[in-house]
């Protein structure tokens, strides 16, 4: 356990707005850390959820920034160890998808989400690892996805990149082990999202089927998970892959 536990911790969430990102720094932020919640387009939603997150008394910033941009992710973190002298967490959450079979996935497509989901990954770990090793601390936290277990029609490149961050957690993992560092990743199932819910009625209901509990995960489940792994108690947990898929794949 860190000598600094009671002091503030100070987490960055990429993606950190909407959806799952938005469960993951809601929770946080309720639990007491200071999160900085990344977003890249989506302003007005970081604006609403740090507001009603304030007015909780909580304390929560907010950044712009593409995760793809090693520049971006440098700025970021200089913006939150100026505003708050440390880094403690980092969820690498940011994502996107552009689903297409091989066939029709041109090569902007491949490059554009492994430049966002894999790349970004690692250009925001870099950004933080240095202040966390001279802090002798840091909580990694990388979310991945079942499809990067099980692959998913159409979904080579997002598979890949989600499948990538699995092998990125455990090098960084070994690597940073002896300097209070843990790296861990996050595999979601179907989760209760924007996204998710746009599925055609019966391709939901198909997908349902297959799920042994029965039902889609909710983004607080999520979020649930991340924030065992970032606790200072979690310190002997590192290279592992929690699942939180509904049984879906075991």
């Amino acid at each position: 356990m860190s000598e600094h536990t009671n002091e503030q911790r100070v987490a960055i969430v990429t993606g950190g707005a909407r959806g799952i990102g938005a469960a993951i720094t809601t929770n946080l932020a309720r639990s007491g850390v200071h999160v900085a919640a990344g977003y890249s387009s989506h302003r007005e939603a970081a604006d609403e959820l740090a507001a009603k997150l304030i007015a909780e008394g909580a304390s929560v910033s907010v950044h712009q920034g593409n995760v793809g941009s090693p520049e971006d992710c440098l700025r970021v973190a200089g913006e939150v160890l100026e505003l708050k002298g440390r880094i403690d967490h980092l969820v690498n959450n940011a994502g996107i998808t552009v689903d297409k079979t091989m066939r029709r996935m041109s090569v902007d497509d491949w490059h554009a989400v492994l430049r966002i989901n894999l790349s970004g990954a690692f250009y925001m770990t870099k950004a933080v690892l240095e202040t966390m090793i001279e802090r002798g601390f840091g909580r990694i936290v990388n979310i991945s996805s079942l499809i990067g277990q099980t692959g998913g029609i159409g979904q080579a490149n997002y598979a890949a990149s989600k499948s990538g961050l699995f092998g990125l957690s455990q090098s960084l993992a070994q690597e940073v082990a002896r300097k209070g560092i843990t790296v861990n990743c996050v595999a979601p199932g179907f989760v209760d999202t924007e996204m998710v819910a746009a599925l055609p009625e019966e391709v939901l209901a198909k997908l349902l089927k297959g799920v042994p509990v029965g039902r889609l995960g909710q983004a607080s489940e999520i979020a649930r998970a991340v924030a065992f792994l970032v606790d200072d108690d979690a310190g002997y947990i590192t290279g592992s892959v929690i699942s939180v898929n509904g049984g879906l794949d075991m």
